[in-house]
């Protein structure tokens, strides 16, 4: 389970979205057919995570139709596009009443209960740049909760698995519990920045305020995987304001059952608002500074 936020915190357990309609359940355990065996879902994670990542990395020397979405620095490709596109061919091809959200697709509705959200290139501008720190991230969710999550790496070959309440594995070898040792001055703290010119002068003023009151700050431009390394022990910790449910998904599942503590600046479920992963006495640490230097601007 999630280590237990502060009293007067609300849980982040489960990171459900209320506003998401996932479609109806039919029998009273509420978890619809009677197929939802979570091992089964995670096969169909990992095989469209695999697929699209092969499908991108035999892609990355050919010429790419290249648009841009929120503003000039939001990329997307032709790659994103037939990526997601194999994504949801793998997943309807095997469960077609389910509900999938897409990056780059949107939301396609379902009636088993279950819904696929999908990345299917998180760090587009690196994979376009040749810069090795992109992925594909495929969890999928029953009756709101994110159940089981898989994020692939092509560049690295590693493939990070989670299933709720059974743990993580990188590769297949299971993720020790974090160790729940030292503070903020040693943490080495990985973030990310928005697309638009005002919201990454503000993300600056946070990041400028945080880094001298930590070891040091990496900024990859995966949020995946940046909630993979902290899984993994390769950072301390994430934090990260205006992203969207894809970006962390499946990686927030991946931290989390890796005994790291994964909600929002307030301590509640991560939202647009802000996403944080750290070992749970290091979260409450890194949350209250945020705190502080967002009510600085």
């Amino acid at each position: 389970m999630i280590p237990s936020p502060e009293p007067d915190e609300p849980s982040p357990d489960g990171w459900s979205d209320p506003s998401v309609d996932v479609g109806g359940v039919e029998d009273a355990g509420g978890r619809g057919d009677a197929a939802l065996d979570p091992a089964a879902l995670l096969d169909i994670a990992v095989e469209a995570a695999r697929r699209a990542g092969a499908l991108l990395a035999g892609g990355r020397g050919e010429a790419l139709h290249v648009e841009t979405k929120s503003s000039a620095t939001d990329m997307v490709s032709e790659m994103d596009r037939g990526a997601e596109a194999l994504i949801r061919a793998v997943i309807t091809g095997q469960r077609p009443a389910d509900a999938i959200l897409g990056e780059e697709g949107g939301a396609q509705a379902g009636a088993s209960g279950v819904r696929w959200i999908v990345d299917p290139l998180d760090g587009t501008t690196n994979f376009l740049y040749r810069f090795p720190a992109w992925c594909v991230s495929v969890a999928g969710e029953v009756d709101g909760v994110v159940t089981v999550g898989a994020v692939y790496d092509p560049t690295h070959d590693e493939l990070w698995t989670a299933i709720r309440d059974e743990g993580a594995a990188c590769n297949g070898v299971p993720l020790t519990r974090l160790p729940d040792g030292g503070g903020l001055a040693t943490a080495l703290v990985a973030t990310g920045f928005g697309y638009l010119a005002d919201e990454r002068a503000a993300q600056g003023r946070v990041a400028a305020y945080v880094l001298p009151r930590v070891r040091d700050i990496r900024r990859a431009g995966s949020a995946a995987l940046d909630l993979c390394w902290v899984a993994d022990a390769r950072v301390d910790a994430y934090f990260e304001a205006g992203t969207n449910v894809w970006d962390w998904a499946a990686g927030a599942l991946v931290a989390h059952e890796a005994g790291a503590w994964v909600g929002g600046y307030d301590g509640g479920p991560p939202s647009g608002e802000g996403i944080l992963a750290a070992r749970p006495a290091l979260a409450t640490e890194l949350r209250a500074l945020i705190r502080r230097a967002s009510a600085r601007r």
